[in-house]
């Protein structure tokens, strides 16, 4: 019995940025290890409050930057 013919969905083909996706995971290194109190890096050394702040707030600021143009039409 043969298959009764489909209609696909014409869905704009997306495509993800290799660099973005970079900056995302560098972002979310730095907020994992230098988040002050609970990061691992703090858990095992000590790091100065100024370093970590600084560190999680670049970091944070990666991943928003990372997010923001994550995707392309083609």
């Amino acid at each position: 019995m043969p298959k009764a013919n489909k209609e696909r969905a014409n869905k704009p083909a997306v495509k993800v940025r290799f660099l973005n996706v970079l900056l995302i995971l560098l972002g979310a290194d730095l907020v994992i290890l230098f988040t002050p109190q609970i990061g691992i890096l703090n858990s095992a050394f000590f790091i100065g409050p100024g370093l970590g702040w600084s560190a999680c707030i670049a970091g944070l600021g990666l991943l928003v930057y990372g997010f923001r143009g994550l995707y392309r039409k083609t």
